[in-house]
């Protein structure tokens, strides 16, 4: 993979952080065909969508990002692309000299916290248990990732709070593009919400697309504050 140092995101992981929890909503996306992705990409983005995950879920996922960083550099500059799915510090590392704003894995790796800490970039570690939420604190997440999310519910991230009650939630996978959901997620005290196929359902119509997005980020902003 030919890396241009150049790319390294200037964003420090903190800023990051700050920007998630002003526009928490997320969208987890993967797809081949870099026109179809640039699409959803720019439709997300006119709903209000300001963080984008691109996961790391196929062959030429390395490909399609980069085509997509240099996408939103020209059309979308105030928008933060991370890359998610990801196992290994060899790709996380390779996603990041790419430019990727932020990290996001199922798991929770002390290789790929190290290669974060190193570029001092964003990474979002997966976690169930609350064993697995103070390991992943150790090794430096300031936001971790509850999924699947839908087996456990809000209630779960109630009295995961109950412990530990600074912690800051992201929640993937069960969460649902309604009102209703969002409602019962950010009410349980998440501080962002991950959403994927869910969202993109009859997604040919992008303008429609847009529109949907746009109504949910306008509840989540009345719910947040």
């Amino acid at each position: 993979m030919p890396f241009d140092t150049d790319n390294v995101p200037q964003i420090a992981s903190k800023e990051v952080l700050s920007r998630v929890l002003q526009a928490p909503v997320i969208p987890v996306f993967y797809h081949a065909d870099v026109e179809y992705a640039q699409n959803i990409l720019s439709a997300c983005y006119q709903g209000g969508i300001r963080v984008f995950e691109f996961t790391n879920r196929g062959d030429n996922a390395f490909e399609v990002f980069t085509k997509l960083r240099a996408y939103v550099r020209e059309n979308c500059p105030d928008m933060l692309l991370g890359i998610g799915t990801i196992y290994n510090a060899k790709d996380a590392e390779a996603f990041i000299l790419a430019g990727a704003d932020f990290v996001v894995q199922p798991i929770t790796t002390a290789d790929v916290a190290a290669i974060c800490r190193h570029y001092d970039i964003a990474w979002v570690p997966g976690v169930m248990t609350l064993n697995e939420i103070f390991h992943a604190t150790r090794l430096g997440a300031a936001m971790v990732k509850i999924f699947p999310a839908g087996v456990l519910g809000p209630d779960y991230i109630k009295a995961v709070h109950g412990p530990m009650p600074k912690v800051k939630v992201m929640v993937t996978g069960g969460v649902e593009p309604t009102i209703e959901s969002l409602g019962g997620w950010f009410g349980a005290g998440v501080s962002a919400v991950g959403m994927g196929s869910q969202l993109f359902k009859d997604s040919s119509d992008l303008d429609a697309l847009a529109g949907r997005i746009s109504e949910l980020m306008a509840f989540v902003d009345t719910v947040k504050k």
